[in-house]
């Protein structure tokens, strides 16, 4: 089977191709400004997995699950949210930490994350979550949503015992990256692809200060819109 395509759309949106031919986005904020204008209208979208609520991560979120009738997952209180707002509801794609919904052949996890997670008119959507991506052939990225580091990340290690972390690093919303290589050894990862940095000049993280930390972690660092296999 093939291995998985991860590309990185700029700030924390990803594009996953799976191993099974699924295309999955991950916090799809797509007008952010690093995103390359030619991925700012997928061709095709089989899931949606999202963090948390804030607008700069559902992003094009209920447009694309209305346009390709994806299944979305996502927290509850945040899919009754996009429910609310067009996106076709099912309760079998809203779970809650520690649970596992399964869609496209694709198992997403969601675990704690240290964050908030609200509407920009002040509405509660939930609690921040990250998220564990198996996919078919077994590869499983924790994607860690906007988060600080948390002693809870070494459970995250042991129970799911990912093969990469997708880890914010800008620094300000999220931690930066002395945070992030505390994280990586709670972890016990050794690659991790950096996000959430350098789409705005508040978010100043980089991910060579990343490497100087943690000198044993692969620090996979894509420019937005390119691809890298894990």
């Amino acid at each position: 089977m093939a291995d998985t395509q991860v590309t990185w759309l700029g700030h924390a949106a990803f594009r996953i191709d799976s191993p099974g031919g699924k295309r999955i986005y991950v916090d799809p904020f797509l007008d952010n400004p690093k995103c390359p204008d030619g991925e700012k209208q997928p061709e095709r979208c089989d899931l949606i997995a999202l963090t948390h609520g804030h607008d700069d991560h559902v992003g094009s979120t209920v447009e694309l699950a209305k346009r390709f009738g994806c299944a979305v997952i996502a927290q509850i209180e945040l899919r009754s949210f996009l429910e609310s707002e067009g996106a076709e509801g099912d309760i079998s794609q809203a779970p809650n930490k520690g649970g596992t919904a399964e869609a496209e052949g694709i198992k997403v996890t969601l675990t704690d994350a240290n964050h908030s997670s609200s509407w920009s008119d002040g509405r509660y959507l939930g609690e921040p979550c990250g998220l564990v991506l198996e996919v078919e052939n077994g590869t499983k990225l924790y994607l860690a949503g906007d988060t600080n580091v948390f002693m809870d990340m070494q459970l995250i290690g042991r129970i799911y015992e990912p093969d990469v972390a997708v880890l914010p690093i800008g620094d300000h919303f999220t931690m930066g990256p002395k945070e992030a290589s505390v994280a990586l050894e709670l972890l016990a990862v050794d690659k991790c692809i950096p996000c959430h940095y350098g789409t705005f000049p508040i978010l100043r993280g980089t991910p060579d200060e990343l490497r100087t930390l943690a000198p044993n972690v692969d620090v996979i660092a894509p420019e937005p819109g390119e691809t890298v296999t894990v």
